[in-house]
């Protein structure tokens, strides 16, 4: 792992081109056109290789998904070797017959799969019908020591959940990755709308806050169906301030500069991981604390 303190992130949003080999070959040329701007950690979206196909509890479906690793990791892992990047695909993974994931792969700068991480809080919501086809992740939380820094990925819905960001800071992550897919429903008045963002927003936010480390999501745009993606894909800095915010319906590449000193400056004048009272937190693994 490099000791450099200064890394750019190379942060990909589009829109889906409704076919899986048309949307690898876009996702491989926004990641050579990241890697050209001077990214060197690149974060595509959530299921960039297809349209979010969730929306639906359709058998059909299943057919999208590939092994790990496979094509995707393969083409991908060739561009980052070639670019001497590193690189954050989301990806239907086939585990084995009757067995799917939500995965992560981090394919490091010398293009070998680093490792993956597959998504651990599965939603179940109209047009959102993750549960059907996503076993919940085995692995745990996890951290990559890639060739620019340690870093920890975690995808869409974990983004709701402090402890979920809170076990991936404590590995040492200095960047959460948050590739995402989330929109709202079409009609929606523009006051939930606003309101739905700045909850995404403000969420993601206090993660950088409360554990003193950058946080970069990647959101996807577009209408598919009755969702209306809203991209805002976005970074911020280890105190939650905004270091770049994309647009909700255009597709965007941009490179921004994470210096990793910020983590340490950052944690020594708020030191929340000091003061954590890990002695009375045992609580925390119940489903809910009855006391009535």
């Amino acid at each position: 792992m490099s000791e450099q303190n200064n890394v750019k992130i190379g942060i990909v949003q589009f829109a889906s081109e409704h076919t899986p080999e048309k949307n690898l070959q876009k996702a491989v040329a926004k990641c050579r056109e990241a890697a050209a701007k001077g990214a060197q950690i690149i974060c595509l979206q959530e299921l960039f290789r297809s349209d979010y196909f969730c929306l639906t509890e359709d058998y059909q479906h299943f057919n999208l998904a590939e092994s790990i690793p496979g094509p995707s990791t393969e083409a991908l892992g060739q561009v980052a070797k070639e670019c001497k990047v590193v690189i954050i695909a989301s990806l239907f993974e086939k585990r084995a017959q009757g067995l799917y994931h939500n995965t992560a792969a981090v394919l490091d700068a010398n293009g070998e799969l680093l490792g993956i991480y597959r998504k651990m809080h599965i939603p179940d919501d109209p047009a959102f019908y993750e549960k059907f086809y996503f076993t919940p992740g085995d692995k745990g939380f996890k951290t990559f020591n890639t060739a620019f820094g340690r870093i920890g990925v975690l995808v869409c819905w974990d983004q709701w959940y402090p402890e979920a960001a809170r076990l991936t800071a404590l590995r040492g992550a200095n960047i959460l990755f948050y590739p995402t897919a989330i929109g709202w429903a079409q009609g929606e008045k523009p006051e939930i709308r606003a309101a739905q963002h700045d909850a995404w927003h403000t969420i993601q936010r206090s993660h950088a806050i409360a554990n003193g480390v950058f946080v970069v999501s990647v959101n996807r745009v577009g209408t598919e169906g009755p969702l209306e993606f809203w991209g805002g894909s976005f970074a911020c800095d280890p105190f939650g301030e905004v270091m770049y915010k994309a647009s909700h319906d255009q597709e965007e590449i941009q490179v921004v500069e994470c210096d990793f000193r910020e983590v340490d400056n950052t944690r020594k004048h708020w030191p929340f991981l000091r003061d954590r009272r890990i002695d009375n937190y045992q609580e925390l693994t119940k489903r809910y604390i009855d006391e009535s």
